[in-house]
């Protein structure tokens, strides 16, 4: 028999923790390799965690509730083999004394405080030693530290949020900065808002923002604090678009098993113009413009409960109309089923999302941050409009739709952003009926 330690796996490029919401077994029970053992969320998505040995679990490490860092021991299982991964014993390892030493170095320095420290814990913030550190060595005081909104799990301040506090402390600036971290851009030291408080009366009904709700609002407040949002908009005639669809759709249907949606056609033509504009596939570092090698783009999804999440379609230039269908696809059922994992949440360089569904014709949609666009796709309906021919000009019925494409000011002019939306409808209005997939 041997006793193994499980710890919390690394869930994604940015994620650094998880919270506990349930196990899925007790103490005592037997569990099989890869079979679901507990509930974790992050600040991405909520997903299973598989057992990483086969055996019996032992003790469980972390509650429900708890926040745990990724590598940290979670659980123990006692596995049937006579494999010596034993949990951690006390006897010194040589080869890691010098690993240890830095530790007890940095905890020393963490350590390291005045007279006078600053609380781990002040009302609903909670700061790291490391924060505490800084803090001191800055002069920055308890109320500052209460003031900024922190980019960590629910608000926390973490070690970047606070040196580009100190930073613009220094150069004198009060304006809202960004600190990137692994390509994820975060906002700091923005003033937090406070609403109107609500008028409530006894016939009224009180609804507690679940957990996403929640992340979604903080979110969406974070972006249009962070960017200066402008809106372009764009009416395309796709009539040649839809009677293509229409006639191909079956085919999918039979030939790859896949439901062609119009959401797969216009992330394609979105990638095509991407590709003629690189610098809307940019993201904003403090005064730095990072243009992005890859395309991958995210797509909103309503969820069962009303909520949107979005997941990422990766290098999707790399990637067939009918690639992108089923794609398209498998995402979307995911995302419904709840089981999308962290990595399909992550790396999105520009986002689409599609209002029409909902019966919108046009929308004025925030960014996604760390990227500077995002477009709109309207309902697509039936007008009568002007149609050019050799013979002359006549009234016909058309198939039209707009794009709402918002974007960045500080990087995206209204030139750049006008003409990217433009050329979207450009490829969709020439659209080649004949094709074949």
């Amino acid at each position: 028999m041997a006793l193994v330690e499980m710890v919390m796996p690394k869930m994604g490029e940015s994620v650094m923790e998880g919270t506990v919401l349930s196990w899925l077994k007790q103490v005592g029970d037997t569990i099989e390799e890869e079979e679901s053992l507990l509930e974790v969320a992050t600040d991405k998505v909520d997903t299973d965690i598989p057992a990483s040995h086969a055996g019996v679990l032992k003790e469980i490490l972390a509650q429900e509730g708890d926040v745990v860092e990724v590598g940290k021991p979670i659980a123990r299982i006692e596995t049937t083999g006579e494999a010596s991964t034993e949990a951690p014993s006390s006897t010194p390892d040589p080869e890691k004394e010098p690993v240890k030493a830095a530790e007890q170095l940095v905890e020393n320095a963490i350590s390291t405080v005045s007279d006078e420290p600053i609380p781990a814990k002040s009302g609903d913030k909670f700061f790291s030693p490391l924060v505490r550190n800084i803090a001191k060595e800055e002069g920055v005081t308890v109320a500052e530290l209460e003031a900024l909104q922190g980019s960590g799990k629910d608000g926390r301040v973490t070690k970047k949020d606070i040196l580009a506090y100190v930073d613009q402390k220094k150069s004198g600036t009060t304006a809202p900065s960004t600190a990137t971290t692994n390509g994820q851009t975060a906002q700091t030291s923005v003033p937090k808002m406070e609403g109107v408080p609500a008028t409530i009366s006894g016939e009224d009904e009180i609804i507690e923002m679940d957990r996403m709700r929640k992340m979604i609002a903080d979110r969406m407040l974070a972006s249009k604090q962070i960017s200066p949002h402008v809106t372009s908009f764009v009416e395309a005639d796709v009539s040649e678009m839809v009677q293509w669809r229409n006639k191909m759709k079956g085919v999918f249907k039979e030939r790859d098993g896949q439901i062609l949606t119009f959401t797969p056609i216009m992330i394609e033509a979105v990638v095509k113009a991407i590709k003629d504009y690189p610098m809307i596939n940019v993201q904003v570092d403090g005064n730095r413009i990072i243009r992005k090698k890859h395309i991958n783009i995210g797509m909103a999804v309503a969820l069962p409960t009303g909520n949107l999440i979005v997941p990422v379609i990766h290098d999707a230039d790399q990637l067939n109309l009918v690639g992108l269908t089923q794609k398209v696809n498998e995402l979307a059922r995911k995302a419904r089923e709840n089981k999308l994992k962290p990595d399909d949440l992550q790396g999105g360089t520009y986002t689409v999302s599609n209002v029409g569904s909902f019966g919108n014709v046009m929308g004025t949609p925030i960014i996604m941050q760390p990227q500077v666009g995002i477009m709109a796709l309207g309902a697509i309906v039936k007008k009568p409009a002007v149609v050019e021919t050799p013979q002359g000009d006549f009234i016909g019925i058309r198939h039209k739709m707009f794009l709402s494409h918002s974007y960045d000011h500080r990087v995206v002019d209204g030139a750049l952003g006008g003409m990217f939306v433009r050329r979207v409808a450009d490829y969709l209005e020439r659209f080649d009926k004949e094709r074949t997939v």
